[in-house]
């Protein structure tokens, strides 16, 4: 802050140097004028002092008082000393006491000045600005360019995105292998369709090509082997969601709010990524607004749409409008497991896999034979156009009750060996266990 001082750099101005001298180093000074006057009056006596009371004054004993140069003005006598000032003394009492104040009133004063004599080129210090930014950017771009290996987009007068094994900027960075992907839109191909499991790469993928385009368009070059677009005036995004409670808004409707803008505003030359419109809700009315959705922009906004889904109902779309059509992300099963491959291939997908990936985020055993249970239940009714069973019903594809009890058994054992320490477990414990066991079988 300009009013505590020491915004003025040392050596801008001799006057500000020498008073912040004084504050600092007042003892040098007194020094250096004691040794002086010595030399210059042969008084041995001579001594430069200060009191709160008489301020600085040179004190010389009674005898070589009687021989002080005329130029010494008498200020006090003592008992067995005189004390004398002189006009270089008073003139450095004044500054000695007055410095501090007069530094801050000079430092102000002197940065007052500065300023009006910038504000007749504030232009040209504007343009400087823009041009070291700019620079900046620049430079920037060209890094990240020749550190990744990045390409120079290529632009077209015609609707197109064309992506020719596009990856994620900064996803690509924190993962030791990153699959790069395709992204290809026309104006015979506007709406792409994508399905395929949770952690599949979904999101990923449609990111990455909202950020190609981004970057392309504002000057950078990009992570791709190769990249046309067409005119892009907007990006809009609906992907994730939270809750507003501040203002009474719930998740889904967050998500509907932000998806109404998006039908208003979207022209037919901008991208368009949705993101599982509609989960927040029940799956009958989640679907029907998904399919609304995605009609909406195919004949309305006509833009370029990027649609993650988990409605396989969706994936029947292109049966009725040519624009649209499926990708999906692909996974492989082997035995129990599952492994994302995080691969873009031609049409929808077979499975969602959310039973694997449940079992990959730690859901207990139980939990997840259940679940595959109602699944089955779910399936069988799907094939019997019951799209949306109740869970609840009973069903006679349910186990009898002897199966359920073995079921429930085979959980238990199943329980009792999972929070087994071998390396841990004494004799006494195995033949406890041994008992259990052998009582459930």
């Amino acid at each position: 802050m300009v009013k505590d001082g020491g915004v003025i750099a040392d050596g801008f101005s001799s006057e500000l140097d020498e008073l912040r001298q004084i504050q600092n180093h007042g003892d040098e000074f007194l020094c250096r004028l004691q040794h002086e006057e010595i030399a210059r009056t042969g008084l041995g006596t001579l001594k430069v002092e200060y009191n709160r009371v008489a301020g600085f004054y040179i004190e010389l004993s009674r005898k070589d008082a009687e021989n002080a140069p005329a130029h010494y003005i008498r200020r006090q006598t003592m008992k067995n000393t005189e004390r004398f000032i002189t006009p270089e003394l008073k003139a450095f009492e004044d500054k000695v006491l007055n410095a501090r104040d007069r530094a801050l009133a000079l430092e102000k004063r002197l940065y007052d000045d500065i300023l009006r004599q910038l504000q007749d080129n504030v232009k040209l210090f504007r343009d400087i600005a823009r041009a070291a930014a700019t620079l900046d950017v620049l430079a920037t771009f060209a890094a990240l360019a020749d550190e990744n290996g990045w390409v120079k987009p290529q632009f077209a007068d015609y609707p197109v995105i064309d992506i020719e094994a596009g990856t994620h900027p900064v996803v690509a960075k924190t993962c030791d292998h990153f699959t790069p992907n395709d992204c290809e839109l026309t104006h015979k191909r506007r709406l792409m369709l994508i399905t395929g499991p949770n952690m599949g790469g979904k999101s990923t993928f449609m990111r990455q090509t909202a950020l190609i385009v981004l970057l392309a368009h504002t000057g950078s070059f990009v992570p791709a082997q190769s990249v046309l677009l067409g005119k892009i005036d907007r990006i809009f995004t609906r992907i994730g969601a939270s809750d507003d409670l501040a203002s009474n808004r719930s998740t889904f409707m967050v998500e509907m709010s932000e998806t109404a803008k998006i039908l208003h505003q979207a022209t037919d030359n901008s991208l368009v990524l949705m993101d599982e419109v509609g989960r927040g809700t029940a799956t009958s009315d989640g679907l029907a607004i998904a399919s609304a959705v995605a009609e909406h922009l195919l004949n309305k906004n006509k833009s370029f749409v990027l649609f993650a889904t988990h409605y396989f109902e969706l994936t029947r779309l292109p049966e009725k409008y040519p624009q649209a059509f499926n990708m999906h992300l692909t996974a492989v099963e082997n035995g129990a497991e599952v492994v994302f491959l995080h691969q873009v291939k031609s049409g929808p997908a077979s499975k969602s896999y959310g039973i694997a990936v449940a079992k990959l985020a730690g859901i207990p055993k139980r939990t997840l034979a259940a679940a595959q249970k109602y699944l089955a239940q779910l399936e069988e009714n799907a094939n019997k156009n019951n799209t949306q069973g109740d869970l609840f019903i009973e069903n006679k594809s349910d186990t009898s009750e002897q199966e359920q009890e073995n079921l429930n058994k085979y959980h238990d054992m199943s329980d009792i060996l999972d929070k087994i320490d071998p390396d841990n477990l004494s004799p006494k414990d195995a033949l406890s266990v041994i008992y259990q066991l052998k009582e459930l079988l």
